[in-house]
């Protein structure tokens, strides 16, 4: 195993932020994680090298870079709370402590960037106008990584469909269509009949990160790719990989509430967020990993019952 350098985790108890994150340990980096309480998350995994501080605190994460060849920006706003304040400001943090350290950013991109006159397949190229409040936060946050790559700041953006793997992470899978720690009996499906949908295994976009990562100074400044993950044609390849990992073919497969958030929204910032990503589940949204073959050769894929059957286990309802 060869020693890649030092990387800072932002984010590292999350879903992708951690499984990032082990990837990187397994590659042969060595990993910093920042945390407002590390002495609560070196419990969680003791392969880190924790740091205390706070990724709205500008100092604290220039601080924590030093040294560093790799930032993974994978912090987010939890339960979708308070993008406008906290997204611009976290990515400008990094970016100052990019400039610091001379690091690459490592971000996680999301299809938020996109509108309906993109659609239904997605290159790198494609405009990116979105129709929704988060989706413009997103555009903006490339924009400033695109921007600062002409100062010599390097960054890599790897996009991919809605998660689902390991871990109760702040997704579709684990907060919408299933309930954790409780066996199942019936599937909300949030999607409509016929309409296909992207998932993205977090296992395979963490390897794929890490796998882009060791090309090293072969990347461009600012290097963007698309994953194919998970690619559910219709919406029934999903429901069935997960009757077949609970092993009942019978299991109750009804449609998620939309009507309902509605009058919830005013009371739930997280069900008012929710519902401005309807739009990605009335019409099929793919994207296009042909730079990302070209690329590397091939996509890390894990296939869809044993990644489906390793996702419920670990939400505990198998």
């Amino acid at each position: 195993m060869t020693q890649q350098g030092i990387a800072l985790v932002l984010g590292a108890t999350g879903n992708i932020g951690g499984e990032v994150a082990r990837r990187l340990v397994a590659h042969g980096w060595r990993v910093r994680a920042l945390h407002r309480r590390p002495e609560l998350a070196e419990q969680g995994d003791g392969r880190f090298e924790w740091r205390r501080g706070d990724a709205m605190v500008r100092d604290e994460v220039v601080a924590a870079a030093e040294g560093a060849v790799l930032i993974v920006h994978a912090v987010n706003p939890p339960g979708y709370r308070n993008w406008g304040g906290l997204v611009l400001p976290m990515i400008d943090n990094t970016l100052a402590a990019a400039r610091a350290s001379g690091a690459r950013i490592l971000l996680p991109g999301t299809v938020y960037n996109y509108g309906p006159d993109a659609f239904p397949l997605l290159a790198e190229t494609a405009p990116q106008r979105p129709l929704t409040r988060k989706g413009t936060i997103r555009v903006e946050l490339e924009r400033r990584l695109q921007h600062a790559a002409q100062d010599g700041v390097r960054s890599l953006v790897v996009r991919a469909g809605d998660f689902f793997g390991p871990g109760n992470g702040n997704n579709w899978f684990a907060g919408g269509m299933v309930k954790p720690g409780r066996p199942l009996r019936v599937v909300n499906y949030p999607g409509t009949p016929g309409i296909g949908h992207q998932w993205a295994y977090v296992p395979d976009v963490a390897e794929t990160m890490v796998r882009l990562l060791e090309l090293g100074d072969r990347l461009p400044s600012f290097a963007s790719y698309h994953m194919q993950g998970h690619w559910d044609a219709d919406g029934a390849r999903m429901i069935a990989a997960l009757r077949h990992a609970a092993r009942q073919p019978g299991i109750k497969v009804r449609a998620f509430p939309w009507w309902a958030l509605p009058m919830l929204a005013p009371f739930s910032e997280l069900f008012r967020e929710l519902r401005e990503m309807r739009y990605l589940w009335q019409q099929p949204v793919r994207l296009d990993n042909a730079l990302l073959i070209d690329t590397l050769g091939k996509e890390p894929h894990t296939p869809w019952d044993e990644a489906v059957a390793a996702t419920l286990r670990s939400l505990g309802c198998v």
